[in-house]
């Protein structure tokens, strides 16, 4: 952790309303959420975006606590929302094969209702971004100091006692412009390693922020690791970065793991972060079992100080 940042993002706890949102039936999971806040929608109200396995999802909230699902939009999964501009861009994750094929498509708005045909931003090309399964997907764009950050998840590993894939590796991508063309790097930059306790099996995903007033980035990856039972987990581990390619933990235990014996005991998946008054919000799903259960979403609250 860098120095002077005390115990910055570190104490969360979880809103005594948890979950927040459950999937809308018959579906069993709602997962991915990306939000916008009053003061940057068009409305003055919430907004969400969730996937269930048949499309993304549309919801709005008075207070970012009680929500109202408006409208299912379109195929994909694993949106992530930027805004510059008055324009809204909504990355997500399209699959051509499920779990096999999949690419990041992006479509604009500027209303949050209607929205542009998708565009593609990024397609599998490189060695490491799978054999059998070839997968980007899980997008995250920041505007870095003079370009365009874009984060994905490729490849994927099989895990048995789930019965489905998750993502093996986080890469980046930049452009000069939205719309790309992204140069990818030419190796991840998240990797699972045995070392790493909470991300040995799989990288996850990140969502990264850059907070006011710190030189630096910082991120947010649910990495996919065996317990010492062994199973099958995932847990929100923060990271730091001062160029936004090399990453470093800020602390050895996650900021948000799983527990207790209800609608999070299996995995604390992927996240959304924003700054509501002088507290952090994250927004993020979990699952209540293993090969059989539901995905939700809950939310967790941390106070910003300094």
């Amino acid at each position: 952790m860098k120095a002077g940042d005390g115990e910055f993002l570190k104490n969360w706890e979880d809103d005594s309303h948890n979950p927040l949102i459950e999937p809308p039936r018959p579906e069993f999971l709602l997962g991915d959420p990306a939000t916008v806040r009053p003061q940057d929608s068009p409305d003055g109200n919430w907004h969400l975006f969730a996937n269930t396995l048949r499309g993304i999802h549309h919801f709005t909230s008075y207070d970012g606590l009680n929500w109202h699902r408006r409208s299912k939009l379109f195929p994909g999964w694993r949106a992530n929302v930027y805004i510059e501009d008055g324009t809204y861009f909504l990355l997500y994750e399209l699959f051509t094969v499920p779990q096999f094929r999949s690419h990041v498509a992006m479509r604009t708005s500027r209303d949050l209702e209607s929205w542009s045909e998708p565009v593609t931003l990024l397609e599998p090309a490189l060695p490491w971004e799978g054999s059998i399964s070839r997968n980007n997907g899980n997008p995250c764009l920041v505007r870095g100091d003079s370009e365009y950050m874009l984060y994905y998840s490729a490849a994927v590993v099989f895990f048995t006692d789930l019965g489905f894939c998750e993502p093996r590796h986080i890469g980046l991508a930049t452009s000069g412009s939205i719309d790309g063309p992204y140069e990818k790097r030419s190796d991840p930059i998240i990797s699972p390693s045995p070392d790493e306790r909470y991300r040995n099996k799989g990288a996850g995903a990140i969502k990264v922020v850059r907070c006011e007033g710190r030189p630096y980035y910082y991120g947010f990856n649910n990495g996919m690791y065996t317990d010492d039972d062994g199973r099958t987990r995932s847990a929100i581990l923060l990271l730091s970065s001062e160029d936004g390619v090399s990453w470093e933990k800020v602390y050895d235990e996650p900021v948000v793991r799983p527990s207790g014996d209800g609608w999070k005991r299996a995995l604390v998946y992927q996240l959304d972060v924003k700054r509501v008054g002088d507290e952090a919000w994250l927004y993020y799903n979990a699952r209540s079992g293993w090969r059989f259960g539901r995905e939700c979403i809950g939310l967790a609250k941390c106070r910003l100080e300094g």
